[in-house]
């Protein structure tokens, strides 16, 4: 199967992980049920979204099952063919502010990093992108993903925290790495105290990026109140249309905690998946998913919000 950007699309492997707990080794007994009652069936127009579910309180909600779910594009009912609950392996990117901005809070940032890796699945592959006036990888340039949290660790402390902010040339940079990933559920986990001054990207280029990816968006701001250069609509905007969520802790001792639960709010998410139409013109595809409780109670949804959809034979010509 071809793996394309732009397409929502997975490989066998990933489908078999997903029906039984796959990693390369023979399948449990225990599984065998699950596995029956999950089929993937692989197609090019797939549209497989990651969701966050929770309460009204804003607790996680779990244990629902496909019709407790519909799906709308562009307003029109979806029939779903994939469902899935479980804690499966992602590639999560860690984008990290390095401006000069960020030298006294550096120490607790890197700290709440590491609590993110601690609490997410052992088995996630995951790369560090440091930036400031430029974007950098953190990881050695031979090795693209790492679960060992010393290499993490020294990944995230690569950088000495000096000059401007390139926040969208860093976004970018992530994205591309995520292509390389040989988990499907990708994740973005972005912290900054400030808004871009220096990029060579502009927002609606990577707004259009971030359309284009399978990608969930997560972003921490920890804006200082005098700084000119603060944009928190932008991390809003960016997490909203990939279906993540934006955090903007009013104390630094609080990044700790909202990374722990950006880890179990990527674990506990639904996978589901419908095959839009072909013939519809419009390449932008907006998305509603409800869902409710046994009892009919409407349930808070987080997925993202709009897509690009790209048709069978453009894929095949712009290879």
């Amino acid at each position: 199967m071809r793996r394309c950007r732009g397409a929502f699309r997975w490989s066998l492997a990933a489908a078999l992980a997903f029906a039984g707990g796959w990693n390369g080794r023979s399948q449990p007994a225990g599984n065998q049920q699950e596995s029956q009652e999950f089929t993937i069936r692989t197609t090019s127009r797939l549209v497989l979204l990651d969701v966050s579910v929770k309460d009204s309180a804003g607790g996680l909600v779990a244990g629902l099952a496909k019709q407790n779910f519909q799906i709308y594009e562009d307003g029109k009912l979806q029939q779903i063919t994939q469902f899935a609950h479980a804690d499966i392996p992602v590639t999560v990117g860690l984008v990290v502010d390095e401006s000069g901005s960020m030298r006294q809070k550096q120490p607790e940032v890197i700290t709440a990093a590491l609590a993110f890796i601690h609490a997410s699945n052992p088995q996630d592959e995951v790369f560090v992108i440091n930036f400031n006036e430029k974007a950098r990888r953190g990881l050695p340039d031979i090795q693209l993903f790492s679960d060992d949290i010393e290499q993490l660790r020294a990944a995230l402390w690569r950088g000495v925290p000096q000059g401007r902010t390139a926040l969208y040339d860093a976004i970018k940079m992530a994205l591309q790495q995520l292509d390389f990933g040989r988990r499907d559920k990708k994740t973005l986990v972005v912290i900054s105290d400030g808004g871009d001054n220096i990029s060579t990207r502009k927002l609606p280029d990577v707004m259009q990026e971030v359309m284009r990816s399978v990608a969930t968006i997560y972003t921490i701001g920890i804006f200082d109140q005098d700084d000119p250069d603060q944009n928190p609509g932008v991390l809003n905007r960016i997490a909203r249309l990939s279906g993540g969520s934006a955090y903007f802790p009013e104390k630094l001792d609080e990044i700790g905690p909202i990374c722990r639960e950006i880890a179990k709010d990527i674990r506990t998410r639904y996978t589901i998946g419908y095959i839009p139409a072909a013939e519809q013109k419009t390449a932008e595809r907006h998305i509603k998913v409800v869902a409710r409780s046994e009892n009919g109670q409407k349930l808070v949804v987080r997925t993202r919000t709009s897509y690009l959809f790209t048709p069978d034979t453009q894929q095949e010509g712009s290879k």
